[in-house]
């Protein structure tokens, strides 16, 4: 017995899925497709069920994809590639089997792929959504110069529902452009593609494991009070290089944020006050956006920055914050339930720190933002000057636009884990 099949007999779908994603490619799609059938009904996934069973039964153009189409709506969207891949090849001419690959392959992140299905076809396709997507998955695997010429063919839309996204490209690319004349803008370039992209100015290069796999971004990472004064002493210098002066800090709601958000107040010298959308010339401090209320984030209100100290990049907030701390997989914060080694070396559960948020504020005010320093081998120094001037080189493209939701980490690779 395979063992894709064993894990469909014990149940465990979720270890098929992981199998799959490694091994799919390498197998006959009647059989991914029979193992489908299974874990869909399981699952409970009717139309998963059907359009499996008819994969599995026949590999036509129709019922590739409507497997392909079934697994992007069910979020697995990498198993979807082979089965449109193999209709593509047996209906190069068709346009809806090409934008659902694309579409695909953008949801894997497989930007370059995308680039290469769409650049044979493009100039006989519509430009919306053809050749936008052709420019926007160019810049998203790193190449600026072929996303700057195919939007330069762009004509602007007809359509009004494309206007947002019209826009959207135009302002990512001129921030490539800003950050380019000041860095290397490659494939280790963290903090200049995080700007270009998110329009947000990255505070923390992860100094762990940096040339093996991580490139500036954390996995598991502890958080403490002093890399939470850390970030709020880089977003000082960051508000300081573009001139920057917020009269209040906006509180969130959940307790994290609170917690923050009353440090940097007294940090700042600033009166804090409950988040209240469209109030101007505020600083909202989120602790983690995906663990807050982000409701009246998106639209930027006149002179407001929004921070967020720990960003999740394998599973990205629904708004991108115009300053973040560090980019991390998993973290545990400071106050929080947390794991420790005890004197007898071994590992024990550290109760969450129930002390009132005013008095875990103070810990973040008192700690020292140096305690944790320390850095790998070979790691690029991040001097706090770098940082500055790179804030000041891109300030007039800062601060622009409404904060989109960015769902790639784009050019720059890390290592997932899990």
């Amino acid at each position: 017995m395979s063992e894709a099949r064993a894990l469909l007999e014990s149940g465990d779908i979720a270890g098929l899925i992981r199998h799959l994603r490694f091994n799919a490619d390498g197998m006959e799609l009647a059989e991914v497709a029979r193992l489908m059938e299974g874990a869909a009904a399981v699952s409970g996934f009717d139309d998963m069920q059907e359009a499996a069973a008819a994969m599995a039964r026949e590999q036509a153009p129709q019922q590739l994809y409507d497997f392909g189409y079934a697994c992007i709506e069910r979020g697995i969207p990498f198993l979807a590639v082979p089965a449109l891949r193999r209709a593509l090849e047996m209906l190069p001419d068709e346009p809806v089997l090409l934008m659902e690959l694309v579409s695909a392959l953008e949801r894997e992140n497989r930007h370059a792929e995308a680039v290469a299905a769409l650049e044979p076809r493009v100039a006989s396709l519509e430009p919306w959504p053809a050749r936008y997507l052709l420019a926007r998955n160019a810049l998203f695997a790193g190449d600026l110069a072929r996303a700057e010429h195919e939007a330069g063919l762009l004509p602007a839309p007809d359509d009004q529902d494309w206007r947002p996204a019209h826009d959207r490209l135009g302002r990512t690319i001129a921030r490539a452009r800003a950050a380019r004349a000041v860095r290397p803008l490659d494939s280790t370039d963290l903090r200049g593609w995080h700007f270009a992209l998110t329009g947000g100015l990255l505070v923390t290069i992860s100094p762990y494991g940096f040339h093996d796999g991580m490139t500036g971004r954390f996995a598991y990472t502890s958080d403490s009070f002093a890399t939470c004064r850390r970030s709020l002493d880089r977003l000082r210098l960051i508000l300081d290089a573009a001139g920057r002066r917020p009269v209040s800090v906006g509180l969130l709601p959940d307790r994290s944020s609170r917690i923050l958000g009353l440090a940097a107040a007294r940090l700042f010298g600033l009166p804090a006050e409950p988040f209240a959308p469209g109030r101007p010339d505020v600083l909202v401090v989120a602790y983690d956006l995906n663990e807050t209320e982000a409701d009246g984030l998106w639209e930027r209100a006149e002179g407001q920055v929004l921070f967020e100290h720990a960003s999740c990049w394998t599973d990205p907030p629904p708004v991108s914050a115009d300053v973040t701390g560090l980019l991390h997989q998993v973290v545990k914060s400071p106050w929080g339930e947390r794991l420790r080694i005890s004197p007898a070396g071994e590992a024990e559960t550290v109760p969450p720190d129930d002390r009132p948020v005013e008095e875990l504020a103070d810990e973040i005010v008192r700690a020292d933002p140096h305690e944790d320093d320390g850095a790998d081998e070979g790691v690029p120094p991040d001097p706090d000057e770098a940082l500055a001037a790179f804030v000041r080189a891109v300030g007039g493209h800062w601060l622009t636009g409404p904060r989109d939701a960015v769902r790639s980490p784009g050019p720059v690779p890390s290592s997932r884990f899990g």
